[in-house]
């Protein structure tokens, strides 16, 4: 699809955020791009992108601001201040969050917006880092009908896989679901390779016997190093993960819904932030399995 002759902005340059930002880049599109540290910001200018000194810089030029950011708490400073996206005279219009965001939070947020005359689509990503270096992502969008078209081409830039799940709020619900199949899927392997060291196996010999069956996932051959070596530098931090199970519960909540197994995760990943190892990959799951009693 050809590019559109319009700015796009983009904001938050983490591990996932750059490529994509690169990927955009790519395609053609003139990304104006913020991030409150300067390494990836000057990154994001080898790759293409051009770089803006503060936040309002990038909404009084792009009809269209992207942010890739931990939660909403963070996308509310670079909207809010005096050199946020809100001050000075923006053209920004859409505000299309990518990060993994609680579904009522950013609802709120829409509300909050639309007196400015700015929709909220929530759009988060599936398939890590590698998926974002790839532009193989799967997208859920959760917006108006029409705003969500206008923003498909740039989200078809940066992902293989683009669904518009309903109104505002319905990406973000369907992340949750998403979320709640890979930490559950953790967890299950992560407990598959603790029965298999007890048990006088190699853990790495059962893994590849694992994705070779019915087991296989994409959350395995992300995660199959991390498991067989101990390895836990992080793709993806535990901490995050922590955060987006509340998000499922919270959802559940709403819902009336019982969800036993993603109470039970929700609770080991808990475990892992209080040890102090939220930094580490969400694998780390394993060293609390490892350290947790068995039974007599």
């Amino acid at each position: 699809m050809t590019p559109v002759q319009e700015t796009v902005g983009f904001i938050g340059l983490g591990a996932m955020g750059l490529p994509m930002a690169a990927n955009l880049a790519k395609s053609g599109y003139d990304v104006l791009a913020w991030n409150r540290a300067r390494p990836p910001l000057q990154a994001a200018g080898s790759s293409g992108c051009r770089t803006a000194g503060r936040p309002a810089q990038v909404s009084a030029a792009a009809p269209v601001v992207i942010t890739m950011l931990p939660d909403l708490p963070q996308v509310a400073e670079v909207l809010d201040g005096p050199d946020g996206l809100l001050s000075g005279d923006p053209v920004m219009d859409i505000l299309l969050v990518m990060g993994t965001v609680s579904p009522t939070g950013v609802r709120v947020l829409a509300e909050r917006l639309r007196p400015y005359g700015i929709t909220v689509i929530d759009a988060p990503v599936s398939g890590g880092v590698t998926g974002a270096r790839a532009a193989t992502l799967s997208i859920m969008a959760g917006g108006p009908v029409d705003a969500v078209e206008r923003v498909r081409p740039y989200l078809e830039s940066m992902g293989s896989t683009v669904r518009r799940m309903g109104d505002t709020g319905a990406g973000s619900l369907a992340k949750a679901c998403n979320q709640l199949v890979v930490a559950g899927t953790l967890v299950a392997l992560a407990e598959a390779v603790l029965l298999a060291e007890r048990g006088g196996l190699e853990p790495a010999e059962l893994l590849d016997v694992l994705a070779g069956g019915l087991a296989a996932s994409e959350v395995l051959a992300q995660k199959r190093h991390h498991l067989a070596t101990g390895d836990f530098t992080p793709s993806g931090p535990a901490r995050y993960l922590r955060k987006d199970l509340g998000f499922v519960l919270e959802s559940a909540a709403g819902a009336r819904t019982a969800l036993p197994l993603s109470t039970a995760v929700a609770r080991l990943y808990e475990a892992v932030d209080a040890e102090g190892l939220g930094h580490l990959d969400n694998s780390v799951v394993l060293d609390i399995l490892r350290n947790t009693p068995g039974t007599d």
